[in-house]
């Protein structure tokens, strides 16, 4: 994301062009891991954990939720992860399905999220054809007025919203340790596989790191959320108007 923004102004991109466009990005890798976390707090709270209520984690404060690597790695390549949420299964009445449920209610956060927000892009978008087509004369004298630039700014922040929780939710989802995927896997896989999988957490996510460096898993995620995203479109576009 902001990597990509830094190469256009190598490029020759102007900074009073990029710069609002980082600005956005930066709030909306902020809303997308808080919603993230939160979700997970609420619930591993409603299936019977208040350890998340306890630590102060049930809030929509950044602060409580951020990793730096993994904010870094949101930053830089629209993959990543916060400071997980802790859980305690024993307050659980069935502790492997509830582990899943609340693996799953991150990823669920930022999918209604990215609709959410894609909704919203495609309403901005539309304002603001309408407001260029009924204004084309004076935007070609004078350029873009206040409301035009609001509402051109409104279309990007969602739809950096909308890409974000995406590729946050997708990328969670990933079936490797410690990413939720792997908790939600705990549900189907034997004990002794699952916890001989999870000794080697830490060396996958090395792993994983290089290869988000590298670009080569950035590839069949954003295939992924490009089809994904392409069916919200669809269903949003049934929606007479837009």
């Amino acid at each position: 994301m902001i990597r990509d923004l830094f190469i256009s102004l190598r490029s020759g991109a102007e900074l009073g062009d990029v710069l609002p466009q980082i600005l956005l990005v930066i709030i909306c890798v902020l809303l997308a891991l808080t919603f993230h976390e939160c979700a997970h707090g609420f619930a591993a709270y409603k299936l019977g954990d208040p350890t998340a209520r306890d630590l102060g984690r049930l809030t929509l404060d950044p602060r409580k939720h951020l990793d730096p690597i993994g904010t870094l790695c949101m930053l830089l390549f629209g993959f990543g992860w916060a400071k997980p949420v802790p859980v305690r299964s024993r307050y659980f009445k069935k502790p492997r399905r509830d582990m899943a449920i609340t693996a799953f209610a991150g990823p669920a956060a930022n999918i209604l999220l990215s609709f959410v927000a894609l909704l919203f892009q495609h309403i901005f978008a539309v304002l603001y054809a309408n407001a260029v087509s009924n204004n084309a004369a004076a935007v070609s004298l004078d350029g873009p007025s206040f409301g035009m630039n609001v509402l051109f700014i409104a279309t990007m922040f969602f739809g950096y919203l909308h890409s974000l929780n995406l590729s946050l939710a997708v990328f969670n989802l990933i079936p490797i340790p410690p990413l939720d995927g792997s908790r939600i896997l705990f549900l189907f896989l034997p004990d002794k596989y699952y916890f001989a999988l999870m000794r080697y957490e830490r060396i996958i996510m090395f792993v994983m790191l290089a290869l988000l460096w590298t670009g080569i898993v950035t590839l069949p995620i954003s295939a992924v959320c490009n089809w994904i995203s392409n069916g919200m479109s669809f269903i949003i576009e049934l929606i007479p108007g837009l």
